[in-house]
């Protein structure tokens, strides 16, 4: 049997921008592009073969077929279709056929507004700005976003309990879905940590996601090979690091992800863990914390949450580790704009 490795895929965030920027090109430069590239958050430059074409007085439409690629994502092969059209000033972003509207509090986007998520908008907002300045136009940009079927894969996702109502969330903080393998993530982080020990780092640091690394490692200024690609896999981490101990590891996240490993969890991921409001309520001192929707709404009731979750998660983390291992721990809550809430050690 060979180890073939997992293949990455796309965001519904990453189509949705090449999806505009396709229309748009129709729209403003005249021609249809038979494929567009676009720049993701890290820097890599990805190109997509655009799928369908549409056009009338005043817009122009485009699809990306999702590719997902070896993660049995639920809006695999699905299509993502932009329309785009004047507006009366900057750039709107509106919910077609199978994209969600936020009905509920605590999310990164108030109710009322698209289920499309802050780092998707801000890829959009680039491309409209590029296009913009490259064809002499003002950024003045309606942006629709639809997801044929998009309702009836939402029914297999969280969107209905976290109030979504309507279709699926356009989601991406890096624009790339990687491949769902427990036993291949876990084995690239142990990977990591053996390159770290090798290399003499004594302290690693291990993220939830991109923009809890991208705080950690400008507040600790780690390098590149510090950062363990941890994910989800909390546990997965601690646990090789028992075996294989460094100095110092720090854990980073947002206040969702570590409000589970605060109670317990090793494997973070939304599929397998849930978090407890009642328990968040209880360490708060405050019920309406039970009330909230989700952990973010939870924070926004009660700040000093980020405290008690910072030291909970810690000493859960540390117990995961176990207390005798020589290894100094702490854990860094952030933002979702990439600040720094609170910061805690075991």
């Amino acid at each position: 049997m060979t180890d073939t490795p997992l293949r990455r895929g796309w965001t519904t965030g990453a189509c949705a921008t090449a999806a505009t920027k396709a229309a748009l090109t129709r729209l403003w430069g005249g021609s249809w592009p038979e494929a567009v590239t676009i720049r993701l958050p890290k820097g890599e430059t990805p190109s997509f073969a655009v799928a369908h074409r549409a056009e009338g007085d005043g817009w122009a439409e485009a699809g990306i077929v999702k590719d997902a690629g070896d993660d049995p994502d639920v809006t695999h092969g699905a299509m993502i279709v932009a329309r785009v059209a004047g507006s009366q000033g900057g750039v709107i972003f509106r919910a077609g056929e199978g994209v969600g509207t936020v009905t509920k509090p605590g999310l990164p986007i108030p109710p009322g507004e698209p289920a499309i998520n802050p780092v998707p908008r801000a890829m959009m907002d680039e491309v409209v700005a590029e296009l913009a300045s490259e064809h002499g136009r003002a950024p003045d940009v309606e942006i629709t976003i639809s997801v044929p079927g998009g309702a009836a894969l939402a029914a297999k996702t969280w969107n209905p309990r976290l109030g979504i109502e309507g279709g699926l969330s356009i989601l991406g903080t890096t624009g790339i879905v990687r491949p769902f393998s427990c036993a291949a993530w876990i084995a690239s982080i142990h990977r990591g940590i053996d390159v770290a020990r090798a290399s003499g780092q004594a302290h690693v640091a291990g993220c939830t996601g991109a923009t809890s690394e991208r705080a950690v490692q400008a507040r600790y200024g780690l390098p590149d090979h510090a950062m363990l690609d941890m994910g989800d896999f909390a546990g997965g981490m601690l646990k090789y690091l028992r075996r294989h101990p460094v100095e110092r590891i720090t854990i980073g996240g947002g206040i969702g992800k570590l409000a589970k490993l605060a109670q317990g969890a090793g494997d973070l991921h939304s599929g397998r863990s849930q978090v407890d409001l009642g328990r968040l309520a209880e360490w708060a001192g405050d019920a309406r914390v039970q009330g909230a929707n989700t952990a973010l709404e939870a924070l926004t009731l009660a700040p000093h949450l980020a405290d008690i979750v910072g030291r909970e998660a810690a000493a859960a983390a540390l117990r995961l580790l176990r207390p005798e291992t020589p290894v100094r721990l702490g854990v860094v809550v952030v933002a979702r704009d990439g600040t720094i809430l609170a910061e805690a050690e075991a």
